[in-house]
């Protein structure tokens, strides 16, 4: 009997011990918090690289852990409807571990309404492995007039 309370008070003490791990850097959970209004980082890229346009304003930025990485979802609105084919374009990762996606997509081809901030809702999204995820500490998502960021 004395030998089932001991397991049982090992066992008590073992599992209240892992209530510390929700607050770890290993939970991925943890890995990205909400995003916040930042600055735009200033890129020297070419033109020719990606013609498409920065979108107008990035409203939401979202990081989402998944089994082996993490999904960033970013949605922004249009000046007008009718914008298509939407990306977040990666650009090399600096020194400080900082990531930069600019959103880009297509204008539309014939002229549209401008309508409710509703249907000029654009949201994308791509997705990282926990390796590359490694590196990084802090990503951004940036448009034509603002930025969103999430830090570890």
């Amino acid at each position: 009997m004395t030998a089932r309370w001991a397991l049982a008070l090992t066992l008590t003490l073992v599992l209240a011990g892992c209530g510390g791990f929700r607050d770890s850097r290993l939970n991925p959970f943890n890995w990205f918090g909400r995003s916040a209004p930042a600055e735009k980082v200033v890129v020297t890229t070419d033109p020719a690289a990606d013609p498409r346009p920065l979108i107008e304003v990035v409203t939401d930025m979202q990081v989402d852990p998944f089994p082996g990485g993490a999904i960033v979802r970013a949605t922004g609105l249009t000046p007008t409807q009718g914008w298509w084919q939407a990306e977040l374009v990666e650009l090399p990762i600096d020194a400080e571990g900082v990531l930069v996606l600019e959103f880009r997509l297509l204008p539309p081809i014939t002229p549209t309404d401008v309508n409710t901030p509703q249907s000029r809702t654009v949201t994308v999204g791509t997705s990282f492995s926990e390796i590359k995820l490694a590196k990084i500490s802090r990503i951004v998502v940036q448009g034509k007039t603002n930025a969103r960021a999430s830090a570890r």
